[in-house]
């Protein structure tokens, strides 16, 4: 199965620009992996080497590497990609920007559990214990 994953209130705690903290996600995404399924990163970060106006006054201007940030996050915890940003199969078949998989993970869905520990961040985040509880008990993992 192709997975979709956020990463900002998905993989970690909300933070950007920077990576955010730990959530538990890690153990959850490699297990996933492990048994098969295939993970597609689909964030809003991007890379963005040039500053300047956004275009809209709610949003500052940032700069930086922004997703290769969150490609390493994944480089480092040893979970493989399969692809970044789209399905690396469907631009066979079609010309959309959004990433196609069987299953979203993504802290801003409709239904996925979330969690809130101060301790960590403000904002709520993914709660990886309901998710890995959610996959075993659908035979996902």
């Amino acid at each position: 199965m192709d997975i979709v994953v956020d990463f900002d209130g998905t993989c970690v705690s909300h933070e950007f620009p920077v990576v955010g903290k730990e959530i538990g996600s890690a153990p959850v995404l490699k297990k996933l992996v492990k048994n098969g399924h295939r993970l597609i990163l689909f964030t809003m970060r991007s890379d963005r080497p040039v500053g300047g106006n956004t275009g809209d006054p709610t949003i500052h201007d940032v700069t930086g590497m922004f997703l290769t940030d969150a490609v390493n996050w994944f480089n480092k915890n040893k979970i493989p990609l399969y692809g970044v940003q789209a399905n690396p199969t469907q631009k066979n078949w079609t010309t959309s920007p959004k990433a196609y998989g069987q299953l979203i993970i993504d802290d801003a869905a409709l239904g996925c559990p979330l969690k809130i520990d101060f301790s960590i961040s403000e904002r709520p985040f993914a709660d990886w214990d309901a998710i890995n509880k959610y996959l075993i008990s659908n035979a996902i993992i």
